[in-house]
């Protein structure tokens, strides 16, 4: 079992052994917490989908000590909407480990404020993968993460499950959907940069290269991706959250659709039927359509920082970072 994370993580103000990403001062811990990241500002062309710019930098930084920016750059720039998509399905594939569905059944979170969950934790992500750990943003995003699983005894295979799918999940999408792929490059940076994050919510034994973990996991997921009634729960759970964004006619469609874009050994964990063949073809049909499209066609917004999306739990992003999370884990931030 692992200690508490938030007792065995390094100290948040010490400069990692890989990865410095010095920032510039800003208020300690303000309401607002400095969200600023070294580094220019790129802004597109309007004849073009995105700048040159960002891949020109990227290819110059180094994969591990700059890692923090790389990810930066590609989760703002190069790929906003699908880092989002995702990592929304790394985290769907988590529930079917039978170990962490029964953590998270157990909180009853996902039942009593299951949008409030979700929005929580997309803003806790989504704030140091843009920020890294040295900017304030980033910094207490991990912090009040790290403080969360402290009321928990995790064990430390259920960590690196978790760990794992954000690094493989977007390398994958990227593969199948993402307008290009990730360079080998950009595939180190992002590994490293989810190693030093494992770190420093105190993982032990972070399997030293992607070949290692990715064997590692195929063992645990022999062991722990069995059928689970906490799984089909917390899935369904969860397909009811995507659901409720859509208009009544068009909620029917969110299950068969979701479940064509997860990998199919993970349909019997969460006793799921698998959806229709024709569903699966046509929804990858359509994003490797928008694929082709996004080569030469981007609306996104340029850059596409965390601050100004839409979240349905906080209008207008007013919220503070020690508040994400169930209330028995809300602190003071001032």
């Amino acid at each position: 079992m692992n200690e508490p994370a938030s007792q065995v993580s390094p100290p948040m103000d010490a400069v990692p052994a890989g990865c410095p990403f010095a920032a510039g001062a800003g208020p300690a811990r303000s309401a607002r917490p400095d969200t600023r990241v070294p580094g220019p500002t790129y802004r597109k062309p309007f004849w073009r989908p995105r700048s040159p710019e960002v891949r020109r930098e990227i290819a110059s930084l180094d994969a591990r000590r700059d890692c923090q920016r790389i990810v930066h750059l590609l989760t703002n720039y190069e790929f906003p909407f699908d880092m989002q998509r995702s990592t929304e399905i790394a985290l769907f594939h988590t529930y079917g480990s039978r170990s962490v569905s029964r953590l998270l059944d157990r909180t009853g979170e996902f039942n009593k404020r299951g949008q409030k969950r979700y929005d929580d934790t997309r803003l806790l992500i989504a704030q140091f993968m843009e920020c890294g750990w040295d900017v304030e943003a980033g910094r207490r995003s991990l912090e009040q993460m790290n403080h969360i699983h402290s009321f928990f005894r995790i064990p430390n295979e259920d960590y690196l499950f978790v760990l794992w799918t954000f690094i493989d999940f977007p390398i994958q999408w990227m593969n199948d959907f993402g307008w290009r792929r990730f360079t080998a490059h950009e595939r180190e940076a992002w590994f490293h940069f989810w190693c030093e994050i494992g770190r420093r919510m105190g993982l032990r034994d972070i399997p030293e290269d992607k070949p290692a973990f990715d064997a590692y996991v195929r063992a645990y997921e022999e062991k722990e991706l069995v059928p689970s009634e906490a799984s089909h729960r917390v899935a369904q759970a969860t397909m009811d959250i995507l659901a409720g964004w859509l208009p009544r006619p068009l909620r029917a469609l969110v299950e068969p659709i979701s479940l064509s874009l997860v990998p199919p050994r993970l349909l019997p964990a969460i006793q799921f039927a698998p959806p229709p063949t024709w569903v699966g073809g046509l929804t990858r049909a359509a994003l490797k359509l928008r694929k082709h499209v996004k080569r030469y066609v981007s609306l996104e917004r340029y850059p596409s920082p965390i601050e100004g999306s839409l979240n349905r739990t906080y209008p207008g992003n007013a919220y503070q970072i020690e508040g994400l999370g169930p209330e028995f884990a809300h602190r003071d931030g001032a």
